[in-house]
C-alpha cells in the first residue's frame, strides 16, 4: 500500500507594492513614529485551483476506531466496505450531521480534530479525506477530486479559523497577538479558497478582539492596523473595527496610517455601491477619515487632492457610485454639526426626512410658503408715503424653514408710489424687501464650526466637476439640509458659491435644480431670492438665476406668472436699480399680459421709466405692441378678402389674435400646419376649427390659454399628428382621451401642464 498526503496548493509570492495615492505628495509629521514599516500591499497569491468555501454537502462517511499503528492493515480491511452517506455541515465549531445517526451520531469538534491529510491506495482509489482524532480516524470520501479537495480545503480553514478564535479571545501578551494576527492574515491571503468570508473572517476576529480590549496604547493601535492593511484592499472593514479606526482617526489624525492604509480603504468604499443606511458606521469612518486630512499641515490642500484621485484624471469620472457617495457623507457630516440645535427643537423632522428632503405624513403643524417680507399696515399712510419703517421681529415659514429673523437695522427709506389693491404688491413693498433683515444667530462649537468649513468646501469642490454638476444639481434639489443649517449665515453664505456653480451651468438639467422639486415647495431659487433666508447680496445671485432660467425653456407664461405672484417685488427692485434682467422681465409681464391688475401694471411701467435702460425698453414695448395690432388687422382683411384658399402654412405666434379669428381661419380648408404659440387663442376658436379645419396635421398651442373645454373638440380631428400643449391647462384625464381618439398623433409635447 502506497500512503501519501498532500495539501493541495501552491507556493506563496508576493506582489510588488504600490503607492498609496496620496503617499508621495504628503510628507510625514514631525516626531510621527510607526510601530511598523508603512503599509505595503502584502498581496498574497495562491497558484493552481480556486474554490469556493464548503458551508455544507453529501458526503460518505466512515469511522474507525483503532490504535494509529494498525491503520495500515484497517485501510485494506473489508470494514471500510461499510460507507454511511451523510449530509454535513461545516459548522463555527463543529463537524455536523443533518442525520445524528451511525458514525456521525455525535459533531466532530474541531479542536478534537488533530490532522487533516488527503489520502490515495493502490489497487482502490478512492477520493478520500482522513481526519485524525484520539482514539481513531474519520474517513470522508467525495465523488470525484475537485469536490475532495474542496473539502479538504473548507476543513482546514475552519480548523484554523476556530483556532484562531480561541487563541485571540483571550490575549496575554500583545507581540505574540501581533504576530498571531500577521499569521492569520498570512493564512486568508494564501488561502485557495475564494470566498468573502475568507478575508471577512479575520476581520471580524480582529474587530472583536479590539471592541473588547479598549486599553490598547497608539503604538499597537498602529502596529494592528498595519498587520490587518493587505485584507482590507479588497473587503470592508466589519462595523466594530469602524468604530477603531473612527477612534484613530479623531486622536491621531496625523499618522501616517490615515493616509498609507485608511486611503484605500476608503476609496474602495466610495467606489462601491454603497447603502449607508444599512453601514452606517462605514460612512462614519469615511467622514472621520476625511476631517483627518483636513487636520494636516496642508489642510484643505489634501482633501481637494483625495476629491482629485477620486475623480480621476480624466473629464468623466468612470466611477458612477463616487458622486453619490460623498454628497451622502457631507449631508451626514452637515447634518450632526447642528444636531445639538435639531434636538432642542420641537416638532423637528426626522434625520430620514432631512436626507430625503421632504417630510413624512404626520401630525405636524402645516407651515406656510416662503413670501416677502411686508412690513406692518400702519407704516403706509393715507397719502401711500412711506415715512417710517421699523421692521418688527418676522416669522419665515416653508417646508424646509422655520425661523425667527431680527432686524439688522432701522433705517427710514421715505419714498411715494400710486397704493395698489390690498391683494396686490405695490411698490412700496417692493421696496420693503428684506435686505434689511438677517437670519438668526446661530453660533456652533470650534469642532463643529471645522467640520462645517470642511465639508461645505468639499461641495464647492464637486461642484467644480462638469461630469459631476448634473447629478449634484439633483441630489441638492430637495434641499436636503436641516432648517437650522439654512438660518445659519456662514453656512448659506459658503454654500453660495455651489448655487452660483448652478446658475452659471447653460445645461438645462443643471439650472433647472434651482426650482423646487414640487409646488408648494421652496428651492434654491426662493432661498436666495431677496426675502429668502439666504439671500445677502440685494439679489445679485437672483438676477443670474432668473437670466439662465429664462434663456432656457423657462421662458414661458408659467414662469413668469411665478415671478409675479411670488417674487415681483425683487424684479422691480432689481430693475429700479438698472438690472437688465430684471428690466426684460417686467417688459416680458406687460407682453403677455401676465398682471391683471391696472394699478400694477402702472407700477410697473413707472419701475420701467425710471431708468434709461428700462425706458428704452418699454418704449420698444409699445412700438412692437402697436405695430402687432396693426398686423392683427391687416391680417383679418387678408384672409377674409377669401384668395388663401389652398395656404397650407400658418403661424400667428406671438401675436394678439383671439378666438375671434377662427372665423377667419376657417375659410383656409386646406390648411394643414397652424401656429398660434403665445397668442390669447381660446377655447371658442379651438371648436371652431375642429368643425371645420379636417385636413390640419399640426397644431402648436403653447402658452395659449386653452382648457380642458376646448381640447376635448380636438378628438374629432383625425389627421392631426403632431400637438403642442405646452403651458396650457390641460388635464391627465383629457391628454388619455385625445391619445386613444387620435390614432395619427405622434408628436406631442405636454410639459408644463398636469399630464407631464
Amino acid at each position: 500500500m502506497d500512503l501519501t498526503s498532500s495539501s493541495g496548493g501552491g507556493d506563496p509570492r508576493q506582489i510588488e507594492e504600490t503607492k498609496p495615492l496620496l503617499g508621495g505628495d504628503v510628507p510625514a509629521p514631525e516626531g510621527t513614529k510607526m510601530g511598523a514599516v508603512p503599509c505595503r500591499r502584502a498581496l498574497l497569491l495562491c497558484n493552481g485551483m480556486r474554490y469556493k468555501l464548503l458551508q455544507e454537502g453529501d458526503i460518505q462517511v466512515c469511522v474507525i476506531r483503532h490504535p494509529r499503528t494498525f491503520l495500515s492493515k484497517i485501510l485494506t480491511s473489508k470494514f471500510l466496505r461499510r460507507w454511511e452517506p451523510h449530509h454535513l455541515t461545516l459548522a463555527d465549531n463543529s463537524l455536523a450531521s443533518a442525520t445524528p445517526t451511525g458514525y456521525m451520531e455525535n459533531s466532530v469538534s474541531y479542536s478534537a480534530i488533530e490532522d487533516v491529510q488527503l489520502l490515495s491506495w493502490e489497487n482502490a482509489p478512492k477520493y478520500c479525506l482522513q481526519l485524525t482524532i484520539p482514539g481513531g480516524t474519520v474517513l470522508l470520501q467525495a465523488a470525484n477530486s475537485y469536490l475532495r479537495d474542496q473539502w479538504f480545503h473548507s476543513l482546514q480553514w475552519k480548523k484554523k479559523i476556530y483556532k484562531y478564535k480561541k487563541v485571540l479571545s483571550n490575549p496575554s501578551r500583545w507581540e505574540v497577538v501581533l504576530k498571531e494576527i500577521r499569521t492569520l492574515v498570512d493564512m486568508a491571503l494564501t488561502s485557495p479558497l475564494q470566498d468573502d468570508s475568507i478575508n471577512q473572517a479575520p476581520l471580524e476576529i480582529v474587530s472583536k478582539l479590539l471592541s473588547e480590549n479598549t486599553n490598547l496604547t497608539t503604538q499597537e493601535h498602529e502596529n494592528i492596523i498595519v498587520a490587518i492593511a493587505p485584507l482590507l484592499e479588497n473587503n470592508h472593514p466589519p462595523p466594530d473595527l469602524c468604530e477603531f479606526f473612527c477612534k484613530h482617526c479623531r486622536e491621531r489624525p496625523r499618522s501616517m496610517v490615515v493616509i498609507e492604509v485608511f486611503t484605500p480603504v476608503v476609496q474602495r468604499i466610495l467606489k462601491h455601491n454603497m447603502d449607508f443606511g444599512k453601514c452606517p458606521r462605514l460612512r462614519l469612518f469615511t467622514q472621520e477619515y476625511i476631517l483627518a486630512l483636513n487636520e494636516l499641515n496642508a489642510g484643505m490642500e489634501v482633501v481637494k487632492k483625495f476629491i482629485q484621485s477620486m475623480h480621476g484624471p480624466t473629464g468623466h469620472c468612470p466611477h458612477p457610485r463616487v458622486l453619490p457617495n460623498l454628497v451622502a457623507v457631507c449631508l451626514a457630516a452637515i447634518y450632526s454639526c447642528y444636531e445639538e440645535f435639531i434636538n432642542s427643537r420641537d416638532n423637528s423632522p426626522s434625520l430620514k426626512e432631512i436626507r430625503n428632503g421632504c417630510q413624512q405624513p404626520c401630525d405636524r403643524k402645516p407651515t406656510l410658503p416662503l413670501r416677502l417680507l411686508h412690513p406692518s399696515p400702519d407704516l403706509v399712510s393715507q397719502e401711500a408715503t412711506l415715512s417710517e419703517a421699523r421692521l418688527k421681529s418676522v416669522v419665515v415659514a416653508s417646508s424646509e424653514i422655520h425661523v425667527e429673523v431680527e432686524p439688522a437695522s432701522t433705517a427710514k427709506p421715505t419714498l411715494t408710489a400710486s397704493a395698489g389693491d390690498d391683494n396686490e404688491p405695490n411698490l412700496i413693498d417692493c421696496l420693503m424687501v428684506s435686505p434689511a433683515c438677517s437670519t438668526m444667530s446661530i453660533e456652533l462649537g470650534p469642532q463643529a464650526d471645522r467640520t462645517l468649513g470642511c465639508y461645505v468646501e468639499i461641495l464647492k469642490l464637486l461642484s467644480d466637476y462638469d461630469d459631476w454638476r448634473p447629478s449634484l444639481a439633483s441630489l441638492l434639489q430637495p434641499i436636503p439640509f436641516p432648517k437650522e443649517a439654512l438660518a445659519h449665515e456662514k453656512f448659506t453664505k459658503e454654500l453660495k458659491y455651489v448655487i452660483q456653480r448652478f446658475a452659471e451651468d447653460p445645461r438645462q438639467e443643471v439650472h433647472s435644480c434651482l426650482l423646487s422639486v414640487r409646488a408648494g415647495k421652496d428651492g434654491w431659487f426662493q432661498l436666495y431670492s431677496p426675502g429668502g433666508v439666504a439671500c445677502d447680496d440685494d439679489g445679485e445671485l437672483f438676477a443670474s438665476m432668473v437670466h439662465i432660467l429664462m434663456g432656457s425653456c423657462y421662458k414661458t407664461k408659467k414662469f413668469l406668472l411665478s415671478l409675479a405672484e411670488n417674487k415681483l417685488g425683487p424684479c422691480m427692485l432689481l430693475a429700479l436699480r438698472g438690472n437688465q434682467t430684471m428690466v426684460e422681465i417686467l417688459c416680458l409681464m406687460l407682453e403677455y399680459n401676465i398682471i391683471d391688475n391696472n394699478d400694477t401694471q402702472l407700477q410697473i411701467i413707472s419701475t420701467l421709466e425710471s431708468t434709461g435702460a428700462g425706458k428704452r425698453m418699454y418704449e420698444q414695448l409699445c412700438d412692437r405692441q402697436r405695430e402687432l395690432k396693426e398686423l392683427d388687422a391687416d391680417l383679418a382683411r387678408l384672409l377674409s378678402s377669401g384668395s388663401f384658399g389652398n395656404l397650407e402654412n400658418l403661424s400667428l405666434a406671438f401675436t394678439n389674435v383671439t378666438s375671434a379669428c377662427a372665423e377667419h381661419l376657417i375659410k383656409l380648408p386646406s390648411l394643414k400646419q397652424l401656429n398660434l404659440w403665445s397668442t390669447q387663442f381660446g377655447d371658442a376658436g379651438l371648436r371652431l376649427l375642429s368643425e371645420h379645419l379636417t385636413m390640419l396635421q399640426v397644431l402648436n398651442l403653447c402658452e395659449t390659454p386653452v382648457t380642458d373645454a376646448g381640447l376635448l373638440a380636438l378628438s374629432s380631428m383625425k389627421s392631426l399628428c403632431s400637438l403642442n400643449m405646452n403651458s396650457t391647462k390641460l388635464s391627465a384625464d383629457t391628454y388619455e382621451d385625445l391619445k386613444a381618439k387620435l390614432p395619427n398623433l405622434k408628436e406631442v409635447d405636454v410639459r408644463y401642464t398636469e399630464a407631464w
